[in-house]
Parts: C-alpha cells; sequence; structure tokens
C-alpha cells in the first residue's frame, strides 16, 4: 500500500502548500492528548519537518500547535498533582519533583559529580596550593587561573572546555 503524501504539491507554481486542514487539526487533537509530533506526523501521512515547515508559514498553526501541546502537559501535571495529594500515590509527588527540580530531587548516578563538589574540590586545590608551592609569584598564577575556573562555573548550566586554551 502506498504511503501519502507528506504535503500538498502545486503542480502550477511547482510549490508545497503544507497541511491541508482537515490533517492539522488531525495533528493538534493527537498532540492535545499528549502524542509527539513524530507520532501525529505518521499518523496523517507526513514527516515532523512538514508540521515545522507548515508552522513556520502558518502563525495560526504555529500558535494552535503550541495550546495543543501545552494543553496536554498542564492535564497530565494537573493529574500528577492530584494523585500527590492523595498519600497512598506519593509516587506522583516523587516524579514530579524529580522532573521539575533535577539539580535536587532528581537521580543521579554514582559516577555524577554536583556543581558544590566542583566548587568545594576548587576551594581545596587551592587550599593545598598556598600551603605547598613556596614561590608566592606561582601561587599567585596558580590560584588566578583557578579563581576564573571557578567563575566559569559560578552560573548553573555555564561549562567550560578543558581544550580551550587558559589566557594566561
Amino acid at each position: 500500500m502506498p504511503s501519502p503524501p507528506t504535503d500538498t504539491f502545486n503542480q502550477e507554481s511547482g510549490s508545497r502548500r503544507g497541511l491541508d486542514e482537515f490533517r492539522k487539526r488531525e495533528i493538534l487533537a493527537i498532540l492535545s492528548v499528549g502524542c509527539s509530533r513524530r507520532t501525529a506526523a505518521r499518523y496523517v501521512g507526513c514527516s515532523p519537518s512538514t508540521i515545522r515547515r507548515t508552522a513556520e508559514r502558518d502563525p495560526e498553526f504555529a500558535e494552535a500547535l503550541h495550546k495543543a501541546e501545552t494543553k496536554a502537559q498542564i492535564l497530565f501535571m494537573k493529574n500528577i498533582a492530584a494523585a500527590a495529594r492523595k498519600e497512598q500515590y506519593w509516587r506522583a509527588a516523587a516524579w514530579a519533583l524529580e522532573r521539575l527540580n533535577p539539580e535536587d530531587y532528581g537521580p543521579r548516578s554514582p559516577q555524577a559529580v554536583t556543581l558544590e563538589q566542583i566548587r568545594t574540590l576548587i576551594s581545596e586545590f587551592a587550599r593545598i596550593i598556598v600551603e605547598e608551592v613556596p614561590i608566592a609569584s606561582h601561587r599567585k598564577r596558580i590560584l588566578k587561573r583557578l579563581d576564573r575556573l571557578g567563575a566559569q562555573w559560578r552560573d548553573e548550566g555555564e561549562t567550560h572546555d578543558p581544550g580551550e586554551p587558559s589566557e594566561d
């Protein structure tokens, strides 16, 4: 059985017109129950990029996509919050905390290092350097480099490429 076309092709202009109104409504309905754009695209017989391109050309459709996806998320979170209010469903509360605040409540692998652990490590390096490096000018240069390294990690989410050359 041949697969349906990914979007409508205009023979006269030689351009693609995107999704018709029926398929747009089907996509929005699928998204509003929590399915992904990939699932919606498969269902209507197009690719996810067709949905994206249609939304880029059609601001109303783009807004409707956003609302449909957000509606599903809100519905799921309301259900999780309702379940979490019942003591026997404490796992719903734990799940929500893990997803909403992963830094504080998310599972960590045994090899994971937190930002606070990195800060502590740099502070310990600095203390060792002060105690062990006898030449003051060398000590100052090393501490200055560690301070710059620490500054790069002050704001969470900021990373440093170890392969990046230093500015000394």
